[in-house]
């Protein structure tokens, strides 16, 4: 893990790609986390630049801005410079939620050509973990909510999950299924024992 200066607040970074599956949920939950543990943790929020289009349409941008003392979005691969900060470990672990089906192929194929899929691959060179909560994580049928409160339905396909096995079987990264498993995330790191 990575050394903190006695006192000074350890910092997550967590980014959202451009997926509306669970993206309410997610921004609720870490907004209840960064409430809890506000004493020791800082949450950084880096938002692409898909995320930052699904988190205008759901209405969510202001509430990140409120709730977070830092969001950034993505102007390139390296920009903000997440990839660079992670290699020196300026962060206890990186945190991508919800996720895209295409985010998880390119960091599943190593391809860093994106903010958040360049961080990734940094996270994982440098041995800072690595939690993505994929939207597509099983083969089947999935019912997500709109902006308007309606219901969508889609298919997962069998290659997305198939991406998402593979990065069960990288070393530092684990999968999460739902926001309320980030919670055990930040147990393990920022709890009290």
């Amino acid at each position: 893990m990575a050394m903190a200066n006695k006192g000074a607040k350890r910092k997550i970074a967590w980014g959202i790609t451009g997926s509306g599956d669970r993206i309410t949920e997610t921004v609720e939950k870490m907004i209840e986390l960064q409430k809890q543990y506000d004493d020791v943790v800082d949450v950084r929020v880096f938002v692409s630049k898909a995320g930052e289009q699904v988190i205008k349409y759901y209405k969510l941008f202001n509430t990140l801005e409120k709730h977070f003392d830092k969001v950034w979005v993505e102007i390139n691969s390296n920009s903000p410079f997440l990839a660079g900060q992670l290699q020196v470990r300026r962060y206890e672990f990186l945190l991508l939620a919800p996720t895209t089906s295409n985010t998880v192929t390119k960091i599943a194929l190593g391809l860093a050509d994106s903010l958040l899929s360049n961080a990734a691959i940094m996270s994982q060179k440098a041995f800072v973990p690595t939690y993505i909560m994929p939207c597509d994580y099983a083969p089947g049928i999935l019912t997500t909510i709109l902006p308007d409160g309606s219901e969508m339905k889609l298919r997962i396909r069998k290659e997305d999950a198939e991406n998402v096995d593979k990065l069960r079987r990288t070393e530092d990264v684990y999968v999460l299924e739902t926001p309320e498993e980030i919670a055990g995330v930040f147990e393990q790191y920022f709890s009290r024992h």
